[in-house]
């Protein structure tokens, strides 16, 4: 027997016991500014045998290191170092891994020791953890347009205002400290990813490089470089970190404003989520504090894991999957030159997983994948989830990180009918 909403028994709280709790008024006001992404939603595609996808901007998984992987697990939890890889550790993260860093980052122009790295749970929780640790409500993020969706994502949680970084600009810091007062707060930081940037591919020049940093002392903001894609170059010269330039100019990490968030994710495997921060001694003790409350520590036994696979043949692995995603890069300009219509453009990208498409005006990328996905079984990312204020809807991104050489080629001549279509 049913019971209409007048006859439903009510609690000794109030609440009636036939209708769901009303969620959404309990939640948070920073709650509203959480919305689902769209490259999540279209990694379901994935599984898709007949759709080609370049959306995904995963890695190979045939690339991944699977059996030193299986080796380093089985070798953590053998003899005396099985009960440390099970157990509760240290909130900074697995010191060996740590020390590895710091050869690591010496490498690249980075002198520093283990007390100025704590390992996360992939990058993207260093982003979050950034953005708690900088944002209050009304402030401002300076990010790139477009930038990183998943930045704008782990930002907006703390409800700041953005605006945008143009390295090459003219703009004072006078404006943009006027601009984020006009908004009912200050400017925090600047964002970048300053390598074969995720989505566009570009790489930020030593002279760009230069030049937010010369803006962040003027407004005296930091600086977050997410180097995700950092060690997947494929021709051209390297340009050194920001991190580097910054204490080149300072004298020591501790003086920096700049903080390094890295990843294992493109270079080893992303499933075990280790990544970590670089940065001076008082933003990684604030950091520790927040991963103390947040979720203690990373895995143990992931990061034990790592830090022997990285050991034994770091380079090695990176040298294999460059090769690989070259190939595909390669494939990936050739086809569009071949089949893409007058009136689009791309990046060119000397390194990462991207490249970035731009339509003419008329253009509308979600209504074109839409279309793309019924007629031609061909999947991308629209553009218009990388912009701060919603702009760039005649934009796409394309990875070609998971494609083989035949199927980018197919896909392309399938996306340049669906675009001359259009």
């Amino acid at each position: 027997m049913q019971q209409d909403a007048a006859t439903m028994p009510i609690t000794s709280t109030g609440v009636s016991t036939g209708h769901g709790l009303d969620w959404p008024a309990l939640f948070a006001t920073r709650a509203d500014r959480m919305k689902a992404s769209e490259i999540r939603e279209l990694l379901k595609l994935l599984d898709q045998p007949d759709v080609i996808s370049f959306a995904g901007g995963i890695p190979d998984p045939a690339l991944f290191p699977a059996e030193a992987f299986g080796a380093a697990l089985t070798s953590a939890l053998s003899g005396d170092t099985r009960g440390a890889a099970l157990q509760y550790s240290v909130s900074e993260g697995y010191k060996p891994l740590r020390e590895w860093l710091v050869t690591r980052m010496a490498s690249l122009g980075v002198e520093c020791t283990a007390d100025n790295i704590m390992i996360t749970s992939g990058s993207q929780q260093a982003l979050d953890y950034l953005g708690k640790l900088f944002l209050s409500p009304g402030d401002t993020a300076l990010v790139g347009w477009p930038t990183y969706l998943g930045a704008l994502q782990a930002f907006n949680a703390y409800e700041p205002t953005y605006d945008r970084l143009t390295p090459l600009g003219n703009r004072s810091a006078a404006d943009y400290r006027e601009t984020a007062q006009a908004k009912g707060g200050a400017v925090k930081f600047a964002y970048a990813s300053a390598d074969f940037a995720n989505p566009t591919g570009e790489t930020l020049q030593a002279s760009a490089r230069q030049n937010i940093l010369d803006l962040a002392t003027e407004l005296d903001i930091a600086v977050i470089e997410d180097a995700a894609y950092q060690s997947l170059r494929y021709e051209g010269e390297e340009v050194p970190p920001m991190l580097a330039l910054d204490i080149a100019r300072n004298g020591s990490i501790d003086n920096t404003r700049t903080i390094y968030c890295g990843s294992f994710s493109k270079t080893l495997a992303p499933g075990l989520r280790v990544g970590w921060v670089c940065a001076a001694k008082p933003v990684i003790s604030k950091l520790v504090l927040m991963k103390q409350a947040a979720d203690l520590h990373s895995a143990t036994l992931n990061q034990m894991a790592i830090h022997q696979v990285a050991s034994d043949g770091f380079e090695a692995q990176v040298a294999k999957i460059k090769t690989t995603y070259q190939a595909r890069r390669d494939a990936m300009l050739a086809a569009l030159s071949r089949h893409m219509p007058e009136g689009v453009t791309w990046t060119k990208p000397d390194g990462g997983m991207f490249v970035w498409v731009t339509l003419p005006e008329q253009f509308d990328g979600a209504a074109l994948l839409a279309e793309s996905i019924r007629s031609e079984r061909v999947a991308f990312v629209p553009g218009k989830a990388f912009f701060a204020d919603g702009s760039g809807a005649n934009t796409i991104r394309l990875s070609f990180s998971c494609a083989s050489e035949a199927m980018i080629e197919e896909g392309i001549i399938r996306l340049g009918r669906v675009v001359r279509g259009g």
